[in-house]
């Protein structure tokens, strides 16, 4: 009975981790990494060119996911390996490729959710407070604490995914799956909203008058910011935020151009007075 060894997935996995990108382009995303990482059980299970040049090709279609969760797929693929070396019925091309497609979206989903979307950010955001006043702690906290979790996690999962083969698929995308999947969704989109609101701030110094002073005989000033914060405080930083996600969900605007309008329009507000320099954006 071929097993494949410790050696072998440990270096399937490093080159998943460092390598998911390897010859990246937009035809094929990360189907040349995953090959790259798939090569090593490839050549201990199948003795000859022939055999495993055959093999590798079940990993040549597309293929696209979130790197770090996605690194099941891997394990997951490598257990059916495996199990299509000893020659278990049912596994075949069709069936892995079958497998592989019907991960991505699920997984992306969470990943981009769970990872992109709520741990990255909390990360920075304890990485910037300990940055306050220049100091280097924030980005070496960040580096550390990333690389160790990033690392043992997708290592876990690569294990866990090795181990369960075929089983793996029903956990992932299975109903009480799909439910886990929503709520980080929710809780993903929580987080962005939550650090939006901290750590933007957009404020108009517009003077509006109203009457006259009886007293002084001038006019009375009323500042626009103060009338906004009393009715709705923080609308603007709303209003530009969801700005931002306007362009670039509804109208497909690159992140660059919008930052490069946010650029223009904060040159104009403060040429023409609607905000003012001094002030905090």
């Amino acid at each position: 009975m071929k097993k494949i060894s410790k050696a072998s997935l440990s270096k399937s996995f490093w080159r998943w981790w460092y390598g998911n990108l390897t010859c990246f382009t937009h035809e094929h995303m990360q189907t040349f990494g995953y090959m790259w990482s798939m090569l090593p059980i490839i050549q201990e299970l199948y003795p000859t060119k022939e055999e495993q040049a055959e093999k590798l090709r079940t990993y040549y279609p597309f293929f696209n996911t979130e790197p770090q969760i996605g690194c099941i797929v891997v394990g997951i693929t490598a257990g059916l390996e495996e199990a299509r070396a000893n020659g278990a019925e049912g596994i075949d091309d069709e069936m892995i490729n079958g497998i592989r497609a019907g991960l991505m979206g699920p997984l992306a989903g969470i990943g981009d959710s769970l990872i992109v979307g709520t741990y990255i950010p909390v990360l920075l955001g304890i990485a910037l407070g300990l940055s306050e006043g220049g100091s280097v702690l924030g980005p070496i906290f960040y580096i550390i604490v990333w690389n160790i979790t990033s690392i043992w996690f997708q290592k876990f999962i690569y294990d866990k995914g090795y181990e369960l083969g075929g089983n793996a698929v029903e956990m992932i995308v299975g109903e009480q799956a799909m439910a886990f999947r929503e709520s980080i969704i929710v809780l993903g989109r929580i987080i962005v909203g939550a650090m939006a609101g901290s750590w933007v701030s957009i404020n108009t110094s517009v003077i509006l008058t109203y009457g006259l002073d009886p007293e002084t005989g001038d006019k009375i000033p009323v500042f626009l910011q103060e009338k906004l914060d009393g009715a709705f405080p923080g609308v603007l930083t709303m209003v530009f935020v969801l700005l931002c996600w306007w362009l670039m969900s509804k109208k497909k605007v690159s992140p660059v151009k919008v930052m490069l309008l946010m650029v223009i329009l904060a040159f104009v507000g403060v040429l023409i007075g609607f905000f003012d320099p001094g002030l905090s954006y």
